[in-house]
Formats: structure tokens, C-alpha cells, sequence
């Protein structure tokens, strides 16, 4: 019990506002990965789901609130990398009357999740997938609904607008909540940890991860969610930030840094002399190292001491995934440049 009497809350789920949860997933670390479960007059939506293995802590959400299963009707992850839609296929087997609202570039890999699974697989290694994500359950085809830009929801009389935001991957798509006048943005707006918090409020920065990281069409999709005027944005890592139009231009700075690294660093690799290998290899070095200076320059400018050490240690995963990203956008741009050789995928 609280102080007001009232039954305590599970560790984890945070109270918000305009009926809106912020639920920690558990992964990686504290206050690494959030899903939201938004409550209006008694019926339900969960808004990205964290790995298989937070299905528990999403659903002992419920109960807390006085709500059973039933009343959840949407599942609706922003897109479907796996810290984001991991759990969705064991979710969904506990809520009966949900159904899944997904990118319709995702749909196809929450009703068969084996080529989502190949792919995390390829980039994190079989031992990480069984320790950090869990078996990926599928959904049935008849349960999920595929999203299309402009298109609008309901959650009790709560209306729910999405928009098509590619950039960050093209399964991506934010929710606009008018009530709470913020957007629930998975990766699209970046990453805002707490860690890095400091008297001049949060800090952010971009996340570029595989497989489809593309900044030409980050930059516009994040001023078109900013020209709503919003009040807070609802991040997957970490919780809600207010402060967007601030944030929204140390996002746009840090974009066009991590391209003008980009590029620098392919020019620099292109000479000849290397094996191909090993030119891939010092990009990869180049890019990790120069994004470690460029967020460290601007955490400084923030405000931040933790040391560098600490730091580096936080953004690790970010800056590795980061410069995996990065490098198949520069190999995408390198076969855009031959005649003869468009970019199919």
C-alpha cells in the first residue's frame, strides 16, 4: 500500500499522465527500453511490447490498473526490431479481443517471424538472441491489421492518428495522442537516456541501426513530427521527454554530424592499396570512434561530467549498432553511385 491507502504499483510501471503508463521492460538495464499502456474509459492499447521476456511485466500492468485482458484492444508496436515487437506474438496469446496494429512493411514478420529472427540473429549472434530476446511466437494472420499513413484509431473514444515515418527503418510508423498532444516515437525521435540528464534537462541523439538507416529520410520525417507543435514525445528509449523543440534540433545537428562522419569516412577508404576486408573493417573502427567524440563533444556542451570511460560504456551497443547501420547506408549509397547497379532491396 501507499500513503494514500491506496495498492502499490509494480516496480516498473510509471503513472504519466492523460492515462498513459510507462512500463520498463526490464532489458538491457533500468530505464533502457519502455512500452506504454494507454488506459481510456476502462478499455486498452500497449504501445511497443520490449522483448518476450517483459510479456510479464506488460501483463501484471493490468491488474494494477483494475483491468483484466479483455480489455486491451490494441497491440500496436512503432516497428518491429525486436526490442520493440519481441513480445508481441506471447501477448497476444493472452489478450483475447486485441489485435495487432503493425507498419504494413512489418506485418509480414509478426505473422511469420522467421526471417526476423534470421535477421537479429546475423547481427547479434545466436547466444545473444536466446539471452536477450526469447522465442518470437507468431500471430495469426487474422488478428493483424497493417497501418497506412493518416489512418485513425480508436481506444475507448480516444483517437489514436497514425503516420507513415521512415528514416530510422521503413516499418516505422508514430502515434499521435491529441489528449496528451505527444507522439509515441519507438526510435524515430532517437535515444534519451536518463543517465544523461542533467540541469539543462534531457539530452538525445540519433540511432542509425541495421537495416535500413536512412538520414535523407530521417531529417524530413523528424520535422514533420515536430510541426505538430507537440507537447512530449513518448520514446522506447527512454520515457517521455518534454522540451521537444530543443530536442528536436540537437536531433537534427547530430543527424547531419553522423552523415557529414559518414561520408568522410567512406572518402577516406575509397583510395585504393586495402583489401576490401580490411577497408570495411577501418570503417567500421572510423565510425565508431568518431561518433564516440561527437556525442562525447556534445553531452560536454550539455552539461554532463560523467566520465568519458562512463559514457563510452553507456552508448557501447548504441555506437556498434550505430556503425553497422551507418556502413549499409554508405554501401547502399556506393551502389546508387555505379551505373548500372540500383539499390534493389
Amino acid at each position: 500500500m501507499n500513503a494514500a491507502g491506496r495498492p502499490a504499483l509494480p516496480e516498473g510501471l510509471q503513472p504519466l499522465s492523460h492515462g498513459i503508463f510507462a512500463i520498463d521492460t526490464g532489458f538491457h538495464r533500468d530505464q533502457f527500453d519502455a512500452a506504454y499502456l494507454l488506459v481510456q474509459q476502462g478499455r486498452a492499447a500497449f504501445i511497443d511490447t520490449g522483448t518476450a521476456f517483459a510479456v510479464p511485466r506488460l501483463l501484471g500492468a493490468l491488474p494494477a490498473l483494475g483491468l483484466g485482458p479483455e480489455a486491451v484492444d490494441w497491440v500496436i508496436p512503432t516497428h518491429v526490431h525486436l526490442d520493440h515487437a519481441g513480445g508481441v506474438g506471447q501477448l497476444m496469446r493472452a489478450l483475447p479481443r486485441a489485435r495487432v496494429l503493425v507498419h504494413p512493411r512489418g506485418a509480414r514478420h509478426l505473422i511469420d517471424p522467421g526471417m526476423l529472427w534470421r535477421g537479429a540473429s546475423a547481427v547479434y549472434g545466436a547466444d545473444e538472441m536466446a539471452r536477450s530476446y526469447g522465442e518470437l511466437l507468431p500471430v495469426p494472420a487474422e488478428r493483424v491489421l497493417s497501418t497506412a499513413d493518416g489512418m485513425v484509431v480508436h481506444v475507448g473514444e480516444r483517437a489514436l492518428y497514425f503516420a507513415d515515418t521512415p528514416g530510422h527503418a521503413r516499418h516505422c510508423h508514430c502515434i499521435w495522442d491529441e489528449s496528451s498532444r505527444g507522439w509515441f516515437t519507438g526510435d524515430t525521435f532517437g535515444l534519451s537516456y536518463r543517465e544523461f540528464d542533467t540541469a539543462r534537462g534531457p539530452w538525445i541523439m540519433p540511432t542509425a541501426t541495421p537495416v535500413r538507416f536512412e538520414p535523407e529520410l530521417l531529417e524530413p520525417t523528424v520535422r514533420r513530427l515536430l510541426a505538430r507543435a507537440p507537447a512530449c514525445m513518448y520514446l522506447t528509449h527512454y520515457g517521455r521527454v518534454t522540451e521537444v523543440a530543443r530536442l528536436g534540433a540537437l536531433l537534427l545537428d547530430l543527424l547531419a554530424q553522423f552523415v557529414a562522419l559518414g561520408r568522410s569516412t567512406q572518402a577516406a577508404i575509397d583510395g585504393p592499396g586495402a583489401r576490401h576486408e580490411a577497408r570495411h573493417e577501418a570503417r567500421h573502427e572510423a565510425l565508431r570512434a568518431g561518433q564516440l567524440e561527437i556525442l562525447c563533444a556534445s553531452l560536454a556542451a550539455h552539461g554532463c561530467t560523467l566520465p568519458r570511460a562512463r559514457v563510452a560504456e553507456l552508448l557501447a551497443m548504441d555506437i556498434e549498432l550505430n556503425a553497422q547501420g551507418m556502413a549499409l547506408w554508405l554501401d547502399r549509397l556506393d551502389r546508387l553511385d555505379r551505373p548500372g547497379r540500383p539499390d534493389q532491396r
